[in-house]
Parts: C-alpha cells; sequence; structure tokens
C-alpha cells in the first residue's frame, strides 16, 4: 500500500490448477497461457493443491471433478470449512450432467462450471472473468482496510490531544493553588490502582486515570485570597472553597466528551462521604457514585502526605492508618480495601511522582542540555 491507498488493481493473476489426467492438465495450462500476466501452477493431486492455495493467494483455482482420493467436491469441502484456506472462486471441469452433483458442487461454493468436452476460448473467457472479479473484490477490500487503519490512526490522534487537554486543564487548577502539578499523576495512578483492585473493566480504568485528575477543577473559581491562604479557613471561607466541587461540575458536565461527564461527576461527588456527612449534596453510600468513592480515597491519601505552607506532610504510615480507620465513616470499606491491597504499588508511584523526584529530573535534564 502507498501513503494514499492500496497500490491499484493491475492486470494477470495466479491459477491453480489441479487435475489427476496429464493429458486435460496440458490442456487446461495451455488454454490460459495466452492470458496476459497470468501465472499457471498445476497439480496432479488435491493434496498438493490445497498445501499450495494455504501458502500463498491465488485469483482461482480449477479443478477435475472425478480424481482419486481427493476429488473436486473434497476440494470444494475443504475450502469451505477451513478457515486457512482464503477465499477464492472455483471452476469445476465435469464431464457430467448429473444435476445432482452439480447442485452438490454449488452448495460447496464452485463458481462456474467447464464441461467437457473443454473449449479453449471458453475457458480463457470464463477465467479472465472470474481473475479480474477477484482481483478487482481483493482491491476493493483491501482499500476499506485502509481507510479503516487510516480512521483508527486519526481517531487515535484525536483520542491523544483529548487526552494531553484534559491534563493540561488540570494542572491549571493545580497551579491556581500551592500544588506543582504531580499531585494529579499520583492521584490518578492511585485511583488506577484502586479501579483495577476493584475489578472495573479495563476501558472503565483508563478513563477514571484520565478523569481522575479533574477532580479540583472547580478551584479554578474560588478566590485566591482563599485558595492560598496559609492557615486554617474560617467558616465563611470553608462554605466558599466547598463550592469548587459544584464549579467543577458546572464546568465539565455538559461536554460531549465522556471523559468530561466522568470529570464532572467526580469533581462534584469526591468530598462526599460515606457516611453521609459530606458535601456538596450528603450522600451516603452506594449513592455516592463509584468514581467519586475511590477518588476521595486517593485524594485523601495524597493530601496528607503531600506538604503544603500551613502544614507539614504526614509519614505515609500514618496517612495509610487514616485511611484505614476511615473505612466505613469517610470513605467506602470497599475502597480502602482496594487501596491496603494495593499498598506497595501505590508507594511506588507516590514515589515516582513525588515532588522531589519531579524536581530532580527536570535538574538532571537541564544539566544534561
Amino acid at each position: 500500500m502507498t501513503a494514499t491507498g492500496p497500490e491499484p488493481v493491475r492486470p494477470g493473476g495466479t491459477v491453480l490448477i489441479v487435475d489427476d489426467d496429464p493429458v486435460s492438465l496440458q490442456f487446461l495450462a495451455d488454454a490460459l497461457a495466452s492470458l496476459p500476466d497470468v501465472q499457471v501452477r498445476t497439480f496432479s493431486h488435491g493434496t498438493a493443491l490445497l498445501e499450495a492455495a494455504r501458502a500463498e493467494r491465488p485469483d482461482l483455482i480449477i479443478t477435475d471433478m472425478q480424481m482419486p482420493e481427493v476429488d473436486g467436491l473434497a476440494i470444494l469441502q475443504a475450502f469451505a470449512a477451513t478457515e486457512y484456506l482464503p477465499p477464492v472462486p472455483i471452476i469445476v471441469v465435469t464431464g457430467s450432467d448429473n444435476r445432482d452433483v452439480r447442485r452438490r458442487a454449488l452448495q460447496l461454493g464452485a463458481s462456474d462450471f467447464l464441461t467437457k468436452p473443454l473449449d479453449p476460448d471458453e475457458i480463457r473467457v470464463r477465467c479472465r472473468n472470474l481473475v479480474n472479479l477477484t482481483r478487482a473484490q481483493r482491491a476493493l477490500s483491501d482499500r476499506a482496510a485502509w481507510l479503516a487503519a487510516e480512521v483508527r490512526r486519526a481517531t487515535g490522534t484525536v483520542v491523544a490531544r483529548e487526552h494531553e487537554t484534559i491534563f493540561r486543564l488540570a494542572r491549571a487548577a493545580e497551579y491556581r493553588d500551592w500544588e506543582t502539578g504531580t499531585h494529579i499523576r499520583r492521584i490518578a495512578e492511585y485511583c488506577r490502582l484502586i479501579a483495577e483492585r476493584l475489578g472495573l473493566p479495563a476501558s472503565l480504568q483508563e478513563d477514571l486515570y484520565l478523569a481522575a485528575p479533574l477532580h479540583d477543577l472547580g478551584k479554578l473559581g474560588i478566590p485566591d485570597y482563599i485558595l492560598r491562604k496559609p492557615s486554617r479557613l474560617s467558616p465563611e471561607e470553608y462554605a466558599v472553597m466547598q463550592r469548587h466541587t459544584v464549579i467543577g461540575h458546572e464546568l465539565l458536565h455538559d461536554s460531549p466528551s465522556h471523559l468530561l461527564h466522568l470529570g464532572a461527576e467526580i469533581a462534584l461527588t469526591h468530598h462526599e462521604r460515606f457516611d453521609g456527612t459530606g458535601y456538596p449534596q450528603g450522600l451516603a453510600g452506594s449513592a455516592i457514585p463509584l468514581v467519586g468513592r475511590i477518588v476521595a480515597v486517593a485524594d485523601v491519601f495524597d493530601a496528607l502526605i503531600s506538604s503544603r505552607p500551613y502544614k507539614a506532610c504526614w509519614p505515609r504510615e500514618e496517612a495509610r492508618a487514616l485511611v484505614l480507620r476511615g473505612a466505613g465513616s469517610e470513605f467506602d470499606p470497599d475502597c480502602v480495601d482496594a487501596f491496603m491491597a494495593e499498598w506497595d504499588p501505590i508507594l511506588v508511584a507516590a514515589e515516582r511522582w513525588s515532588d522531589e523526584a519531579q524536581l530532580g529530573a527536570r535538574t538532571d535534564t537541564a544539566a544534561a542540555l
């Protein structure tokens, strides 16, 4: 195939002929010799023809009906029943006008018949027409396959751009806060690990990985004096901060993107508590969407192990213990169990995407330049 599509159809093709009578076999081969660019291969036994058909892509097969061991019907049946043999038109040569035999051959996939005594001109015309039809059909199939591949490639490009846009949008919210962008990376990794342990479908695991970083997008709508306050918020300020869940939902929910829809659901529900004392809706138990329950565990844990101007980071084991104590009250017990079961991979993700590790990576890159 070329960059613009499959190669154009060219005349010619490959014809395989099988007949146990050497005289008839040579007669058929000679009749096709004058067709331009047609390659003819002859076989005296049906088994040899079937082996050759498996190894290459013939454009036409001509088989005699009456042969010892593997006859014309057996060859037709092999092509009809075996997925390893390529679809190919088959002409059956017969000296019989038995209607039952012909009907059986047609049922097994015979494309045409040549009746003995054979006429060279008729052989050439019938074979040329079937070869040209086969090659045209294959060219159409190749074109369809090429177009499908192009659609997959283009779709992959669009999806990749959507994923990049979602991550950059999530980082925009983090820059409003004290974060460096590594928080959303860690959240994404934790959520995927929890979802995998819960046995969620692989597609949902991937979608959650991509959408979870949008959980705090609503912070774009929170005033700086509250968002960046280096001390404890007053009750009034905390009420304003709580609105980031609703703002994030409003920013995302009406998008045609299913990932942004998922991000909207996460933004709205990741501060709900399993016992119903969370916000903004006071949902409880299974009324909280599962993605919100998963992100709640990941977000609290990462907030605890992260340093802020108004708080020191917690040791990871202490943060783990708090998550465990919150099972059934703040957190879904199943999500906590999944989190605990994935503890070692979560520690690996926390270290890999720690602020210190990423700062070191950027320093090493700058030094190399």
